[in-house]
């Protein structure tokens, strides 16, 4: 594929993903009822979504190119989302799921029992966003066929 069109995709899904990330943190902090949390999560949500938007952009590029459409593009990036969100979420630090567990809301307690839990929360989380930005890339991307040509 040429080196424009993987640029061009790495530098959109970059901003794509930290403003739907960021949109999604803020989602999931509203969970924890406080203000900081909110903060928090969308900090989060920003710099792993502008990751994971890079990431999917070029992967997207490989897979779909021109010719693949939306559909390869948002298949590329749920199986790349959850793939990456579980490695994230194995190595997603102790002491941040304790501080989430301080936070004594029932939900939180549920979600973040334990590190398997906590870590299918953001592979889910992530293929979602990664789905999202996958096939608005691909889409972005598809080249029509000129099917007058083809007679």
């Amino acid at each position: 594929m040429n080196n424009e069109l993987n640029l061009k995709s790495i530098f959109f899904g970059t901003w794509l993903g930290a403003l739907l990330g960021a949109i999604l943190g803020g989602g999931s902090g509203a969970i924890s009822g406080t203000w900081n949390g909110v903060l928090v999560a969308v900090a989060i949500g920003a710099v792993t979504g502008a990751i994971t938007g890079a990431l999917t952009g070029w992967l997207t590029v490989r897979t779909a190119g021109t010719t693949g459409g939306v559909s390869m593009g948002a298949y590329t990036g749920m199986a790349f989302g959850a793939f990456f969100g579980l490695i994230l979420g194995i190595f997603l630090p102790e002491s941040f799921r304790q501080s989430v567990l301080a936070l004594d809301v029932l939900i939180l307690n549920v979600i973040f029992s334990g590190r398997f839990e906590a870590a299918i929360l953001v592979s889910f989380l992530l293929s979602v966003l990664a789905t999202a930005i996958g096939a608005w890339i691909g889409g972005r991307n598809l080249k029509p066929r000129d099917l007058t040509n083809l007679r």
